[in-house]
């Protein structure tokens, strides 16, 4: 009977070990999207940036 707890208490702590080993990964993975995620928002926001101060540049070109 001791035998089959231990046994039972084993595979339940490998259970434990495995669901906090894939939820480790899972947060991992979810912290690489948001960062690529960022990437992209902040090149867009350049990009945007780049735009309005070229419009700015042809805009006092013309005024002159």
């Amino acid at each position: 009977m001791n035998i089959h707890r231990n046994r039972s208490n084993d595979m339940s702590l490998m259970n434990e070990d495995l669901a906090r080993a894939q939820m480790s990964m899972r947060l991992g993975e979810a912290q690489q999207l948001r960062r690529g995620h960022q990437m992209v928002r902040a090149a867009r926001l350049s990009r945007k940036a780049e735009q309005a101060a070229q419009r700015a540049r042809l805009a006092l070109a013309r005024a002159l």
